[in-house]
């Protein structure tokens, strides 16, 4: 998973075939899905080898921050990325007007700010309760519901606070979304094509596979009290958002992006890793001459 997206936000930044707007932001969007499993399971294969399953309350803190930090990036920026899809769609002649390269640069910068700094005051409320033991997180990384489930004082403020940021971070992403992809349905109905019908659906099917996934898991785990589940349906979740979803995305984001798939061919043919088929069909006639 961090190889497979190491090596698509490399090529959709080197690959000349690959600069657009959406290869841009794929780009964007694959840097911050190797991140995730950096953030959250290095430390528990750190504790396996290491036998000690502690961490120190700064480092936590930190784990929190970053966790939290990527999965509202995410959010924000498959927002951007479907109104881009929607440009691309709905107004195929303007969207290159509109979509430079300035803008786009604009656009991310604007995702990873407004995470930044949601996150960061969120954070900050966090570490100023009153904690007590046990100091004991029944999970593999510091999750803030249940970092707030350790306070020694009331956090129905807190909690109450952490519900209304979590649902507007991720609803209003979510019905940006929705208007983009269903203005995306109105236009594709009106071509022609089956066969447009259908590359523009198997797109969008793409893309809606992912949200529900993500979105789900991230609403499940987030907008929600901190004792609203039971502990395994907590992890289940964290395991969810942490691995499966970037693996996921992966898949739906990249490798069905055909052009994406021409890149990477043509990258395995350059490394000499398998023979081109001029090279496979002189040597299949070398052996039959002798």
């Amino acid at each position: 998973m961090l190889y497979g997206n190491g090596v698509i936000a490399g090529i959709t930044l080197s690959d000349h075939r690959l600069r657009s707007p959406m290869n841009f932001f794929l780009h964007n969007f694959s840097f911050v899905e190797i991140w995730f499993p950096l953030v959250t399971v290095s430390k528990l294969l750190a504790g396996f080898f290491l036998g000690r399953q502690t961490m120190s309350f700064a480092g936590c803190m930190a784990q929190c921050y970053f966790y939290y930090l990527l999965g509202a990036a995410d959010f924000l920026l498959l927002g951007v990325m479907s109104f881009d899809r929607y440009q691309a769609t709905c107004n195929p002649l303007h969207s290159p007007v509109l979509m430079t390269v300035h803008f786009c640069l604009k656009l991310v910068f604007s995702s990873w700010a407004a995470a930044f700094a949601t996150i960061l005051g969120l954070l900050i409320l966090v570490t100023r309760l009153p904690y007590c033991s046990p100091n004991i997180l029944n999970n593999f990384f510091c999750a803030q519901t249940l970092l707030v489930g350790l306070a020694c004082s009331k956090t129905e403020q807190m909690e109450a606070f952490n519900l209304v940021l979590a649902a507007g971070l991720i609803l209003s992403s979510l019905v940006l979304m929705g208007i983009s992809y269903s203005d995306i349905t109105l236009a594709v109905l009106c071509i022609p094509s089956s066969w447009g019908h259908h590359r523009t659906f198997s797109t969008c099917a793409s893309h809606m596979v992912v949200i529900t996934i993500f979105y789900g898991s991230c609403i499940f785990m987030h907008v929600r009290t901190s004792h609203a589940f039971p502990e395994w349906v907590d992890k289940a979740l964290a395991l969810m958002t942490s691995i499966v979803v970037p693996s996921v995305n992966l898949f739906m984001y990249a490798l069905r992006n055909e052009k994406v798939k021409e890149v990477l061919r043509d990258a395995v043919w350059r490394s000499g890793l398998f023979p081109t088929k001029g090279e496979a069909g002189g040597v299949g006639g070398q052996g039959l001459g002798v």
